[in-house]
This record gives C-alpha cells, sequence and structure tokens, in this order.
C-alpha cells in the first residue's frame, strides 16, 4: 500500500508540472547567437554590399559550395559580379564566416528553408542579399552578442 501511495503521489507531482516540449510550428525555441542556418550577404548601413571580392569564403570552404566573379569598379574598388552558394554541398561549417574580414558572408538564423527542387537551393547574389536585407537586425545582434569569443 505504501508503494502505491508514493507511485501515485509521484504521478501527481508530474501531472500538474509545464511540459517540456514545445507546440513546433507555432512555438519556437531559443537559437544560440551562433546558430549556423541559411546564408546572408550583408550591406552597410549605406546600403553598399559589404563584400570586396576577396575571395577568402571561397577558398576555404571544404565542401567548394561558393563561386565567387568578381571585376574592379571604376573607383578602384573590387566588387562581386557573380556570388554563388550551392546549398546541397553546404556542410555548415562557418569557415566563410569566420573568414570574411569584413563580416559580409554570415550564416543567418534562419533554419526553415526547405525547397520541393534542387535549383532553389542554389543560391545567387540576389538571394543572398535578400536574405542579409531580411535578417540583418538579427544578425546583427547576433555577432554583437558574440563579438567578445571571436
Amino acid at each position: 500500500m505504501h508503494q502505491l501511495l508514493l507511485s501515485l503521489a509521484l504521478v501527481l507531482t508530474k501531472v500538474f508540472r509545464e511540459p517540456a516540449t514545445i507546440n513546433y510550428p507555432f512555438e519556437k525555441g531559443p537559437l544560440s547567437p551562433r546558430f549556423r542556418g541559411e546564408h546572408a550577404l550583408r550591406r552597410y548601413p549605406s546600403g553598399e554590399e559589404r563584400c570586396i571580392a576577396c575571395k577568402l569564403c571561397e577558398a576555404i570552404c571544404p565542401a567548394q559550395a561558393i563561386t565567387i566573379e568578381a571585376e574592379e569598379r571604376a573607383d578602384g574598388s573590387r566588387r562581386t559580379t557573380r556570388y554563388d552558394i550551392d546549398m546541397t554541398k553546404c556542410i555548415y561549417c562557418g569557415f566563410c564566416q569566420e573568414a570574411c574580414p569584413v563580416d559580409a558572408i554570415v550564416e543567418g538564423p534562419n533554419f526553415e528553408f526547405s525547397t520541393e527542387t534542387h535549383e532553389e537551393l542554389l543560391y545567387n547574389k540576389e538571394k543572398l542579399l535578400n536574405n542579409g536585407d531580411k535578417w540583418e537586425v538579427e544578425i546583427a545582434s547576433n555577432l554583437h552578442a558574440d563579438h567578445l569569443y571571436r
């Protein structure tokens, strides 16, 4: 009888606790500032793209998922004419983000980017810049939160 009462007490304490799970599509759990999700190209506050076409991200990518073509502008600065990432090759290692001297390419907070076709996972410069514009506030706060460890 004693064991039965102890078991009942244990069940009652568990029943009235807050659930340990979340209702995923409607509730989102917390993400670390270091989370590596969908890639994005960032812009300066003036609106100019940050990428200086140094090609360090392309060189360091172990999966060879990044392709960059660049040309010199009239003012002497270099900018990309093509910046492609094959997301089906990407292993989300974060080396591209670490190698970038101007924080142009980042792996943002978005993890919900499933597609129906392979072609939708071949990101071009326009798609990457749109991702940067869309997630800039969260990306900037994550980089600021992590700046002491970089």
